[in-house]
């Protein structure tokens, strides 16, 4: 390998936290597990964050709005540890998302993606990605709203871009990344059934074959009972590429069990992106733009939005 990358994909579990106290130790411990053998990217699931409404006590965990004002209180110091343990094991750390209310008063999703300096023990907070795409039960039951940007990180090693669960089930959004320099693509979930975990996960793979580039899924995973937004978790972690020149037959670079809490760890050549985008069997990534010279089929215009 001339250029490796490791990536380790959370299947977390939520837990109930007495206090914020509970909650640093156990973060502590899955980082400190993540970055084992010497981990470049951490990804932890969507909707991880809404663990710390448990702090709130049983009644804010159970309500959907008063959850959400409850984990507003405590974002500030899950941040400032995420920080803290992305310097302390020089790794760079995609945080679980969280409803966050902004200044405009709209509940977004947002992922915060955390980075070390050059292992010098400084620390930065190098971004977010708010979910553009809402799920139905985030439009009609929790009335969070879309985000309207996306954003490339350049993380030193790599350059990576966030589609957030439903996101990544929509190929433009994904293109829009990569033709912006993403190499690997990140894709924490939050699933209560089989079936929505492998829509993303089909997502994740058409993704990686269409771009010819690296998808990580990460899904929370595990039951609870305080919690009507998250109370059933489904899903596994998985590592995708193209299925071509360089990667597996079936594109599947690393997969984990299915509602198994674990890392699932894979070691990549990010090399090996160029190379099956410059001498691949085929050249989706090269020949994304062709599609626009179809112009009509069965007088729809694939030119505009149907």
């Amino acid at each position: 390998m001339t250029r490796p990358f490791t990536i380790a994909a959370a299947q977390y579990p939520l837990d109930w936290l007495d206090d914020f106290a509970a909650y640093e130790a156990k973060l502590t411990r899955w980082v400190a597990e993540g970055a084992e053998g010497g981990s470049d990217l951490l990804v932890f699931p969507e909707y991880a964050g809404l663990e710390l409404a448990s702090l709130a006590g049983r009644e804010a965990s159970s309500d959907l709005q008063a959850a959400i004002q409850a984990v507003g209180r405590y974002l500030d110091k899950a941040d400032a540890l995420h920080a803290r343990l992305a310097a302390k094991h020089t790794v760079t750390i995609l945080a679980g998302s969280a409803p966050r209310r902004g200044a405009d008063g709209a509940t977004r999703n947002v992922a915060h993606l955390f980075t070390a300096e050059g292992g010098q023990g400084r620390q930065e907070k190098i971004g977010y990605q708010e979910k553009l795409m809402m799920t139905r039960f985030e439009r009609e039951q929790w009335q969070i709203a879309g985000g309207t940007e996306l954003t490339v990180f350049d993380i030193g090693k790599a350059r990576i871009g966030i589609a957030i669960c439903y996101d990544i089930e929509f190929p433009l959004i994904a293109r829009a990344l990569v033709e912006a320099g993403a190499e690997i693509l990140l894709a924490p979930s939050c699933t209560d059934t089989l079936h929505g975990y492998h829509r993303v996960r089909v997502g994740a793979q058409a993704r990686a074959l269409e771009n010819q580039c690296v998808v990580a899924q990460a899904p929370l995973v595990g039951s609870v009972d305080w919690s009507p937004a998250v109370d059933i978790n489904r899903g596994a972690a998985g590592i995708f590429g193209p299925p071509d020149l360089g990667f597996p037959e079936d594109g599947v670079i690393a997969q984990g069990t299915i509602d198994e809490p674990s890392w699932v760890r894979a070691v990549i050549d990010l090399d090996s992106i160029a190379t099956v985008r410059r001498e691949g069997q085929v050249f989706n990534h090269r020949h994304w733009d062709e599609q626009a010279n179809i112009a009509k089929v069965g007088g729809v215009d694939l030119t505009r939005p149907v």
